[in-house]
């Protein structure tokens, strides 16, 4: 497989009204293509803050991206990001069609593939029958089901995701996370998705990168030796998984402590904690 996403040194310093504040120091990592990578980490470690300096929406103070090898030195053509405020990104006097549309139309694609795609995307995420509504007339979770279409729309190389989940309820939550495994497999798309919430980083990824507290660095790139195919039910009663996301809780209380304490266990060797 090629490095389709590559993070070579990234380090961010936000300096202002006499004091600065290293947020990001030596980051590096690299995603390859079609994987479904996810990051997890402490509580203001700076993981939207990398987000947005792979996304081109910050610049960083050293180190760079690479999108498939070109540096990025602003949003990319080739990437899409779904962020966790999906009412602030959606247009509520556009409808569905017209807002999974719009970046279509800035990119200047002629009608009827531009057509095919948002209709392709739209029955994707099981909003087909509801393209003419209009997002305030939707649940939080449909809203967000909206912004995943119009990012998969745009054909993506790489699909960047903020804590999309975080503002749904656990239901909507479990469905949404399912939903990405079935877009992912359908499109093959590179995705690179950042959450709190460890449960959904094992049940989601095919890794988890766990960061280390600001100043932030990756402190383990584990491997998620889960069955390519899961379910809710399965997956998550499946005591591989109970290891692995005790493995990652283990790594964070240790990350938040500032990373000096005794190594936490191994995912082999790991047992059930508390839910995060």
């Amino acid at each position: 497989m090629s490095k389709t996403l590559e993070v070579r040194g990234l380090h961010k310093l936000y300096q202002g009204r006499g004091r600065s504040v290293e947020a990001l120091r030596d980051l590096t990592f690299s995603v390859e293509a079609s994987e479904l990578v996810c990051v997890v980490g402490p509580s203001g470690c700076g993981k939207t803050t990398l987000l947005r300096c792979i996304a081109g929406l910050l610049e960083p103070t050293a180190g760079e991206v690479l999108l498939e090898g070109a540096r990025v030195g602003g949003p990319p053509p080739g990437m899409a990001v779904v962020f966790q405020e999906y009412g602030r990104s959606l247009f509520p006097w556009m409808s569905v069609r017209a807002n999974v549309e719009l970046p279509l139309r800035a990119k200047r694609l002629q009608g009827q593939r531009r057509d095919e795609l948002v209709s392709e995307a739209l029955g994707a995420v099981g909003l087909g029958d509801v393209h003419s509504a209009y997002p305030w007339q939707l649940s939080g979770g449909m809203q967000q089901r909206v912004a995943i279409a119009r990012a998969v729309a745009y054909e993506p190389h790489v699909l960047l995701m903020d804590e999309p989940f975080a503002a749904v309820d656990a239901q909507t939550r479990a469905e949404l996370e399912d939903l990405v495994r079935s877009v992912w497999h359908r499109t093959e798309v590179t995705i690179l998705f950042v959450t709190h919430d460890i449960d959904e980083a094992v049940y989601l990824g095919q890794r988890v990168l766990v960061l280390s507290s600001s100043p932030t660095v990756v402190q383990e790139d584990l491997t998620v030796d889960l069955p390519a195919e899961r379910d809710q039910l399965t997956t998550r009663s499946d005591p591989r998984f109970t290891r692995l996301r005790t493995h990652v809780y283990a790594q964070i209380q240790q990350a938040k402590r500032g990373g000096d304490q005794t190594t936490p266990p191994s995912p082999e060797g790991a047992a059930a904690v508390p839910g995060t």
